[in-house]
Protein backbone atom coordinates (compact mmCIF):
# COMPACT_ATOMS: atom_id res chain seq x y z
CA UNK A 1 0.00 0.00 0.00
CA UNK A 2 1.33 3.42 -0.93
CA UNK A 3 0.14 6.94 -0.28
CA UNK A 4 1.35 9.29 -2.97
CA UNK A 5 0.63 12.94 -3.63
CA UNK A 6 -0.68 15.82 -5.69
CA UNK A 7 0.19 19.03 -7.44
CA UNK A 8 -1.98 21.71 -9.03
CA UNK A 9 -2.79 19.52 -12.06
CA UNK A 10 -3.43 16.03 -10.67
CA UNK A 11 -3.59 14.01 -7.47
CA UNK A 12 -2.79 10.33 -7.38
CA UNK A 13 -2.76 7.19 -5.29
CA UNK A 14 -1.51 3.65 -5.84
CA UNK A 15 -1.86 0.25 -4.22
CA UNK A 16 -0.21 -2.99 -5.21
CA UNK A 17 1.12 -6.31 -4.01
CA UNK A 18 3.39 -9.07 -5.23
CA UNK A 19 2.25 -12.62 -5.83
CA UNK A 20 2.40 -14.57 -2.58
CA UNK A 21 5.85 -16.09 -2.16
CA UNK A 22 7.62 -13.54 -4.34
CA UNK A 23 9.93 -10.86 -2.97
CA UNK A 24 9.37 -8.43 -5.85
CA UNK A 25 6.37 -7.41 -7.91
CA UNK A 26 6.54 -7.19 -11.67
CA UNK A 27 3.90 -4.43 -11.65
CA UNK A 28 5.28 -0.88 -11.43
CA UNK A 29 3.83 2.61 -11.78
CA UNK A 30 5.07 6.07 -12.70
CA UNK A 31 3.88 9.63 -12.14
CA UNK A 32 6.18 12.20 -13.73
CA UNK A 33 5.29 15.88 -13.33
CA UNK A 34 6.18 18.29 -16.14
CA UNK A 35 5.54 22.03 -16.62
CA UNK A 36 1.77 22.25 -17.14
CA UNK A 37 1.55 18.52 -17.79
CA UNK A 38 1.93 15.08 -16.24
CA UNK A 39 2.84 11.63 -17.51
CA UNK A 40 1.39 8.60 -15.72
CA UNK A 41 1.94 4.94 -16.51
CA UNK A 42 1.51 1.39 -15.27
CA UNK A 43 3.90 -1.31 -16.47
CA UNK A 44 3.37 -5.06 -16.05
CA UNK A 45 6.50 -7.13 -16.62
CA UNK A 46 5.53 -10.47 -18.13
CA UNK A 47 5.15 -13.21 -15.55
CA UNK A 48 6.18 -12.43 -11.99
CA UNK A 49 9.21 -12.35 -9.75
CA UNK A 50 12.65 -10.79 -10.21
CA UNK A 51 12.79 -10.93 -14.01
CA UNK A 52 9.35 -9.37 -14.38
CA UNK A 53 10.33 -6.64 -11.95
CA UNK A 54 13.55 -5.99 -13.87
CA UNK A 55 11.65 -5.49 -17.13
CA UNK A 56 9.18 -3.12 -15.46
CA UNK A 57 11.98 -1.14 -13.80
CA UNK A 58 13.79 -0.66 -17.11
CA UNK A 59 10.57 0.57 -18.72
CA UNK A 60 9.84 3.03 -15.90
CA UNK A 61 13.38 4.40 -16.03
CA UNK A 62 13.08 4.87 -19.80
CA UNK A 63 9.79 6.71 -19.38
CA UNK A 64 11.27 8.98 -16.71
CA UNK A 65 14.27 9.85 -18.88
CA UNK A 66 12.16 10.81 -21.91
CA UNK A 67 8.94 11.89 -20.17
CA UNK A 68 8.38 15.00 -22.34
CA UNK A 69 8.17 13.01 -25.59
CA UNK A 70 5.01 11.83 -27.35
CA UNK A 71 3.49 8.63 -25.99
CA UNK A 72 4.14 6.64 -29.15
CA UNK A 73 7.80 7.65 -29.03
CA UNK A 74 7.99 6.62 -25.38
CA UNK A 75 6.59 3.16 -26.11
CA UNK A 76 9.07 2.68 -28.97
CA UNK A 77 11.94 3.66 -26.67
CA UNK A 78 10.71 1.14 -24.11
CA UNK A 79 10.44 -1.48 -26.85
CA UNK A 80 14.13 -1.07 -27.68
CA UNK A 81 15.17 -0.98 -24.02
CA UNK A 82 13.25 -4.17 -23.21
CA UNK A 83 14.52 -6.36 -26.06
CA UNK A 84 16.90 -8.19 -23.71
CA UNK A 85 14.14 -8.82 -21.14
CA UNK A 86 10.97 -10.89 -21.09
CA UNK A 87 9.01 -7.77 -22.12
CA UNK A 88 6.07 -5.96 -20.62
CA UNK A 89 2.56 -4.65 -21.07
CA UNK A 90 2.05 -0.97 -20.41
CA UNK A 91 -0.50 1.81 -20.52
CA UNK A 92 0.39 5.49 -20.46
CA UNK A 93 -1.52 8.76 -20.22
CA UNK A 94 -0.42 12.37 -20.47
CA UNK A 95 -2.44 15.25 -19.03
CA UNK A 96 -2.12 18.75 -20.49
CA UNK A 97 -3.53 21.51 -18.31
CA UNK A 98 -3.57 24.34 -20.87
CA UNK A 99 -5.69 22.24 -23.25
CA UNK A 100 -7.70 20.31 -20.63
CA UNK A 101 -6.92 17.07 -22.44
CA UNK A 102 -5.64 13.60 -21.70
CA UNK A 103 -3.88 11.47 -24.32
CA UNK A 104 -3.55 7.75 -23.66
CA UNK A 105 -2.11 4.62 -25.21
CA UNK A 106 -1.98 0.97 -24.15
CA UNK A 107 -0.10 -2.13 -25.33
CA UNK A 108 -1.00 -5.41 -23.72
CA UNK A 109 -3.40 -5.93 -20.84
CA UNK A 110 -3.00 -2.96 -18.49
CA UNK A 111 -6.56 -1.67 -18.55
CA UNK A 112 -7.57 1.96 -18.30
CA UNK A 113 -10.86 3.67 -17.48
CA UNK A 114 -11.67 7.38 -17.33
CA UNK A 115 -14.61 8.20 -15.08
CA UNK A 116 -16.24 11.60 -15.28
CA UNK A 117 -16.36 13.43 -11.98
CA UNK A 118 -19.30 15.68 -12.73
CA UNK A 119 -22.86 14.50 -12.28
CA UNK A 120 -24.88 13.54 -15.33
CA UNK A 121 -26.55 16.48 -17.01
CA UNK A 122 -23.65 18.87 -16.48
CA UNK A 123 -21.30 19.84 -19.27
CA UNK A 124 -21.53 18.57 -22.82
CA UNK A 125 -24.22 16.03 -23.59
CA UNK A 126 -21.76 14.43 -26.03
CA UNK A 127 -19.26 13.54 -23.29
CA UNK A 128 -19.69 9.95 -22.03
CA UNK A 129 -19.67 9.29 -18.28
CA UNK A 130 -17.04 6.58 -18.72
CA UNK A 131 -14.44 5.84 -21.36
CA UNK A 132 -12.19 2.81 -21.72
CA UNK A 133 -8.66 2.72 -23.07
CA UNK A 134 -8.32 0.93 -26.41
CA UNK A 135 -5.62 -1.68 -25.87
CA UNK A 136 -3.37 -2.87 -28.70
CA UNK A 137 -2.34 -6.52 -28.66
CA UNK A 138 1.39 -7.02 -28.31
CA UNK A 139 4.34 -7.15 -25.94
CA UNK A 140 6.65 -4.16 -25.51
CA UNK A 141 10.15 -5.52 -26.08
CA UNK A 142 9.01 -8.41 -28.26
CA UNK A 143 6.16 -7.62 -30.66
CA UNK A 144 4.99 -4.04 -31.01
CA UNK A 145 1.63 -3.32 -32.68
CA UNK A 146 0.82 -0.17 -34.68
CA UNK A 147 0.64 2.63 -32.11
CA UNK A 148 -2.34 4.98 -32.13
CA UNK A 149 -3.01 7.44 -29.35
CA UNK A 150 -6.42 8.79 -28.39
CA UNK A 151 -7.01 12.26 -26.96
CA UNK A 152 -10.06 13.14 -24.86
CA UNK A 153 -11.21 16.25 -23.04
CA UNK A 154 -10.97 16.19 -19.26
CA UNK A 155 -12.62 18.29 -16.57
CA UNK A 156 -11.73 18.84 -12.90
CA UNK A 157 -12.80 15.79 -10.92
CA UNK A 158 -12.36 13.27 -13.74
CA UNK A 159 -10.70 10.08 -12.51
CA UNK A 160 -8.30 7.82 -14.42
CA UNK A 161 -7.83 4.26 -13.17
CA UNK A 162 -5.08 1.99 -14.53
CA UNK A 163 -5.02 -1.67 -13.42
CA UNK A 164 -2.84 -4.65 -14.25
CA UNK A 165 -4.36 -8.04 -15.03
CA UNK A 166 -3.87 -9.00 -11.40
CA UNK A 167 -7.02 -6.99 -10.70
CA UNK A 168 -10.33 -8.66 -11.52
CA UNK A 169 -12.91 -6.77 -13.54
CA UNK A 170 -16.16 -5.49 -12.09
CA UNK A 171 -14.91 -2.82 -9.68
CA UNK A 172 -16.33 0.07 -11.74
CA UNK A 173 -19.98 -0.82 -11.11
CA UNK A 174 -20.17 0.48 -7.53
CA UNK A 175 -17.16 2.76 -7.48
CA UNK A 176 -17.52 6.14 -5.77
CA UNK A 177 -15.55 8.67 -7.79
CA UNK A 178 -15.70 11.29 -5.02
CA UNK A 179 -13.62 9.27 -2.54
CA UNK A 180 -9.93 10.16 -1.98
CA UNK A 181 -7.75 8.68 -4.72
CA UNK A 182 -5.75 6.57 -2.26
CA UNK A 183 -8.92 5.18 -0.70
CA UNK A 184 -10.17 4.16 -4.14
CA UNK A 185 -6.91 2.40 -4.95
CA UNK A 186 -6.83 0.62 -1.58
CA UNK A 187 -10.42 -0.57 -1.89
CA UNK A 188 -9.97 -1.91 -5.43
CA UNK A 189 -6.84 -3.82 -4.41
CA UNK A 190 -8.43 -5.25 -1.27
CA UNK A 191 -11.60 -6.43 -3.02
CA UNK A 192 -10.46 -7.38 -6.54
CA UNK A 193 -6.81 -8.52 -6.40
CA UNK A 194 -6.19 -12.01 -7.76
CA UNK A 195 -4.24 -14.48 -5.63
CA UNK A 196 -2.50 -15.88 -8.72
CA UNK A 197 -0.60 -12.80 -9.93
CA UNK A 198 1.02 -9.50 -9.00
CA UNK A 199 -1.54 -6.71 -8.84
CA UNK A 200 -1.48 -2.93 -9.05
CA UNK A 201 -3.95 -0.04 -9.14
CA UNK A 202 -3.05 3.55 -10.02
CA UNK A 203 -5.71 6.24 -9.53
CA UNK A 204 -5.25 9.76 -10.92
CA UNK A 205 -7.72 12.61 -10.49
CA UNK A 206 -7.49 15.60 -12.82
CA UNK A 207 -7.66 18.88 -10.91
CA UNK A 208 -7.32 21.29 -13.82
Amino acid sequence: METLGSNSLIEWGAAGQALAGETESGDHWLVELLPGAALVAVVDGLGHGVEASRAAQIAVKTLQTHASEYLSSLVRRCHEALRSTRGAAMSLASFHGSESTMTWLGVGNVEGALLRGRSSGEGSEHTPDRESLILRSGVVGYQLPPLRTTTVRVSPGDLLILTTDGIRRGFLQQLRVDLPVQTIADQILAQYARETDDSLVLTVRYLG
